[in-house]
């Protein structure tokens, strides 16, 4: 199992490496959302996740993640930090910079991506390069009661479909305020019909 440093030197080298060449809906859902001041606020988003029982997947029936807000010891800077809390346990990743990318979404990402392999067998290099080519460079993006949303089917030309195991359906959608500096309302990452019946759903309190 990955170590958690080591998962958020992942995350955040993902966070750092949206091209500027990122097409509209990219743009929106990668907006820069540092320098983060959140001081005492803590970000809790709820998260629940469904997918057939396999080994190396975990189902989450009430879970959460939260973004805080706290003080590195080795220089008294303040920094990012992450908890997720799953059914049965919790643990830390990080930190993060203040003034570095969103690591909720990066977090979420790379969730997903870990998720797709253990359920179809697939390379996670090759996921993983998948989802952000498809959010950095294409998707759409259209206006909703409360802001923007943004849709993205990373999968839905690939030439390795056939072996996807339903995954070429996955759509990520990202829920956005107007104001492209608050964080991200909703992300979801779901499949269409029955197999695999995967969902990843993350809700800011």
């Amino acid at each position: 199992m990955r170590r958690p440093h080591d998962l958020a030197a992942l995350i955040l080298g993902l966070v750092l490496s949206a091209p500027a060449w990122a097409g509209e809906a990219g743009d929106a859902v990668f907006a820069e959302r540092g320098p983060w001041a959140l001081g005492d606020q803590v970000l809790t988003y709820r998260m629940q996740v469904q997918g057939p029982q396999v080994d190396g997947f975990l189902p989450v029936a009430d879970g959460s993640l939260q973004l805080a807000e706290t003080i590195d010891p080795s220089d008294n800077q303040p920094v990012l930090q992450v908890v997720q809390k799953t059914d049965d346990r919790s643990r830390k990743i990080g930190p993060f910079p203040v003034s570095g990318g969103d690591p909720v979404l990066t977090f979420f990402l790379e969730q997903t991506t870990r998720d797709m392999a253990a359920l179809t067998g697939g390379s996670p290099f090759y996921i993983r390069n998948r989802i952000k080519d498809a959010v950095f460079r294409g998707g759409d993006i259209t206006p909703d009661q409360n802001g923007r949303t943004a849709r993205f089917q990373p999968f839905a030309d690939d030439p390795n479909a056939e072996r996807m195991h339903g995954f070429q359906t996955l759509t990520l959608t990202f829920h956005l305020d107007d104001d492209p500096a608050r964080p991200i309302r909703e992300m979801r990452a779901r499949t269409q019909g029955e197999t695999p019946g995967y969902d990843r759903h993350m809700v800011l309190k």
